[in-house]
């Protein structure tokens, strides 16, 4: 796959463009946990632990917001201030090289959660560009975890998106990348986007051998073996991915399996992934013929749903109601449609 070259260092004179300025608080409403600037000219003072330590927690808020309120959530969309107006500025100032290459891990993180809000709001060119950003940040970082994660992330974008082969292309470049480098953790999760794009291309075959792989390597991974950042991926979570992988095959009957193995995951923790979950069952259970236990999903889903900023989850519940809509002449099914018509809108930011 061609990429453009990317330096292995930052380049500065790009980096001290960044915008100065702005505060935290406008970025996370709510959070307080960034130390004040060092007053005087900027560059006389180093870089302090404290400031990279904010910096990791504002970015854990950030993931942790998205994952619960959605793309377009004020959580989801502080992304972009915190690395432009907080993390980007550090480099003009004296920093070691240990720490310069935590703050390239930091702005590695920072942008591709920029890319999956962007993503998760229907804005795919804004996420290109974003995980473009990513991926140079992370090899700026010489993060073989964080290059595979990003270079998965873009191929699951294209996978979502009807472009399999330019995913599987990608994750060629993931695995080449990380093989022999990343963490067992972070290869699984590659291998499961392997597994989604193979899917989206109808080869069940391929899917099957690459699903099975994902499992075997998250079998294989050890707590505190990866990133903090992946923490979310757990076997709940495979199992959930699965599921859609085998409605997206036609299997609807293991796909219904794999659902029950991911029932463990929290909706209080993981609001889009549980109820886009839900929805994807609940088609997979209408074209089984189950009408009464669609339904009844399709009413957790937006139970779930309703308070999370996703042009994506409303895409997945919107798949089901087109499913649903032959049957718009039955009561149950005319009241849940009149229901999404009436609650399921992007929530006031």
């Amino acid at each position: 796959m061609n990429r453009p070259h990317q330096p292995s260092r930052p380049n500065r004179r790009i980096v001290l463009s960044a915008a100065g300025g702005g505060t935290l608080s406008a970025a996370l409403p709510g959070y307080d946990g960034f130390p004040g600037r060092p007053s005087g000219p900027a560059a006389r003072h180093q870089v302090r632990p404290e400031e990279v330590a904010a910096l990791r927690r504002a970015v854990g808020a950030v993931r942790h917001g998205d994952s619960r309120y959605g793309g377009g959530s004020a959580q989801a969309q502080a992304a972009v201030h915190l690395l432009d107006q907080w993390a980007l500025p550090l480099f003009g100032r004296p920093v070691s090289a240990g720490r310069e290459q935590e703050l390239c891990g930091i702005c590695a993180e920072l942008a591709r959660l920029a890319g999956w809000a962007a993503l998760d709001t229907g804005r795919h060119a804004a996420a290109a560009r974003h995980f473009e950003r990513a991926l140079y940040w992370a090899r700026a970082a010489d993060d073989a975890d964080a290059t595979t994660y990003v270079l998965a992330t873009m191929a699951l974008h294209a996978a979502l998106y009807r472009r399999p082969a330019t995913a599987l292309d990608m994750i060629q470049g993931a695995l080449g990348t990380g093989v022999h480098h990343a963490s067992s953790r972070v290869l699984a999760f590659a291998r499961l986007i392997e597994a989604r794009a193979h899917a989206r291309a109808s080869d069940s075959r391929a899917a099957g051998t690459a699903l099975a792989a994902a499992e075997r390597l998250l079998d294989a991974s050890r707590p505190g073996d990866a990133p903090e950042w992946l923490d979310f991926f757990t076997h709940p979570r495979l199992a959930a991915d699965a599921a859609e992988i085998h409605r997206d095959l036609g299997d609807f009957r293991a796909c219904l399996a794999w659902h029950g193995q991911a029932e463990a995951m929290a909706p209080n923790a993981f609001t889009r992934s549980v109820g886009m979950r839900l929805a994807v069952v609940a088609t997979a259970h209408l074209k089984t013929g189950d009408l009464e236990q669609s339904l009844a999903l399709g009413h957790r889903s937006v139970d779930v749903l309703r308070q999370v900023d996703s042009h994506r989850a409303r895409d997945y519940v919107l798949r089901l109601v087109r499913g649903l809509t032959p049957h718009r002449d039955l009561r149950p099914v005319e009241s849940f449609l009149t229901r999404i018509r009436h609650e399921l809108s992007p929530p006031a930011r």
